[in-house]
């Protein structure tokens, strides 16, 4: 299973969505890069393959970052995702 993690502005928790295959989680990533590089299409729309009928939608213009990576039990008993962001409490 593959995580595609959209990162907004001005939020503290990234919205994810789950691909199967990773052929797919780089089409959403890409698809998602490709909107912040050009603006087009103003609304990103994602949908989760794990959960049926989850669907993300988000201006492009408030995306932030977007990062794929794929789901591990190492991720699990950290108690954090793999990524560039690290949320912490101070």
């Amino acid at each position: 299973m593959y995580i595609v993690e959209l990162t907004l502005k001005h939020t503290a928790l990234p919205m994810t969505v789950q691909k199967k295959e990773e052929a797919d989680a780089t089409a959403a990533y890409n698809s998602a890069l490709e909107a912040l590089k050009t603006g087009d299409p103003v609304i990103l729309e994602l949908t989760c393959e794990k959960q049926e009928g989850k669907r993300v939608s988000v201006l492009v213009s408030e995306l932030a970052a977007v990062q794929v990576y794929e789901k591990s039990g190492s991720a699990s008993s950290s108690g954090r995702s793999p990524g560039f962001f690290a949320l912490t409490a101070e």
